[in-house]
Parts: structure tokens; C-alpha cells; sequence
């Protein structure tokens, strides 16, 4: 088995997963590498936005289901960011604090409530975010028109497999 690579070569190292060299690895390779800048952009937006990525992962799901004129309950933001009831009423009180989303009533449901952005959360998120959505899609225009199917299917089949992987067994500890 090839030696895993440290955590500074990991932009450039070979996978250790795979074996050989074949585009089919480098094409994982490439994925796993816009997989951690993905997850450090978020984590730089938001400590820039002082906030932490759940937070920001809140925003974009409300702002997201607003747009699609779907509301979003605190209940199914909840249960997208994976979190308690506790630990939502927290979420939800600090960024209503911080004037970034407000609880309003349900538009057809009388006893339930959801969560809005305010115009300051769309401003500040249209500020920071939309020169790099920009450039994102630039970039995936640059893809030529007759590979866009091919990276659409790979990049859906790949998160269809990843959503219905179940999770590996406890590792254990070594017997001595």
C-alpha cells in the first residue's frame, strides 16, 4: 500500500486509495482537491462574514428555499444542517440577533412559523458571494458544450453513490 501523503502534499499527492495512475483516479483526485477548497472558501466567507458555517450553511438554505418559493420551517433547516431542536433555536437566535434572518408566520399554516433573510443577510451574501458565482460559472462554461453531459452525469452518479453509501463498520481498536 503507498504511504498516505501529508496534509501539505495532500493538493499534489497521488491518491492512496487507488492504485495506478490512470486519468480515472486523477479525475477523483481532482474532485477530492475541489472538495477541500470548497470546504475552506466556506469556512473563509464565513469567518469574513463572522460567522460560523453552520450559520452560513443556514443562510443559503433559506435564501435557496425562498427563491424556489418554498419556505423554510426551522424544522427542515434543522434537519438540513443535521442539528438538534436545541441547537437550531440557538442558531436561529443569534441570527436573528445579528439581523440576518427573522421568524415569521407560516403563509398557510396558521400554527407554524418560518425563517426569512432579511434584505441585510441577501446584500451581504450578494456582496461576497456574487463575483465568485460569477466566476464559477464562467469556468463551467469554459467546459466545452459537448463534455457538459458527460461532468453533469459523472458529478451526479458520483453523489447519487456517496448519498446511498452506508457507512462502514466501528474500526476497533488493536489487540495487543
Amino acid at each position: 500500500m503507498t504511504e498516505a501523503p501529508r496534509p501539505e502534499d495532500a493538493n499534489t499527492a497521488p491518491s492512496y486509495w487507488y492504485e495506478g495512475d490512470d486519468s480515472a483516479v486523477e479525475l477523483l483526485s481532482a474532485v477530492r482537491r475541489f472538495r477541500r477548497a470548497d470546504q475552506e472558501m466556506r469556512r473563509r466567507v464565513s469567518a469574513g462574514m463572522e460567522m460560523n458555517t453552520t450559520d452560513l450553511a443556514a443562510l443559503h438554505f433559506v435564501i435557496a428555499h425562498e427563491l424556489a418559493e418554498d419556505p423554510a420551517t426551522p424544522l427542515r433547516l434543522a434537519q438540513h444542517l443535521e442539528i438538534s431542536g436545541a441547537s437550531i433555536s440557538k442558531l436561529l437566535d443569534r441570527l436573528t440577533a445579528s439581523g440576518h434572518l427573522e421568524r415569521a408566520p407560516h403563509p398557510s399554516d396558521r400554527r407554524s412559523r418560518i425563517v426569512v433573510a432579511t434584505d441585510h443577510a441577501r446584500s451581504q451574501v450578494r456582496e461576497r458571494l456574487s463575483g465568485m458565482h460569477e466566476r464559477m460559472l464562467e469556468i463551467a462554461r469554459d467546459v466545452p458544450s459537448p463534455a457538459r453531459r458527460a461532468a453533469i452525469d459523472f458529478l451526479l452518479s458520483l453523489a447519487d453513490h456517496l448519498d446511498t453509501e452506508a457507512p462502514p463498520p466501528k474500526l476497533t481498536p488493536r489487540e495487543r
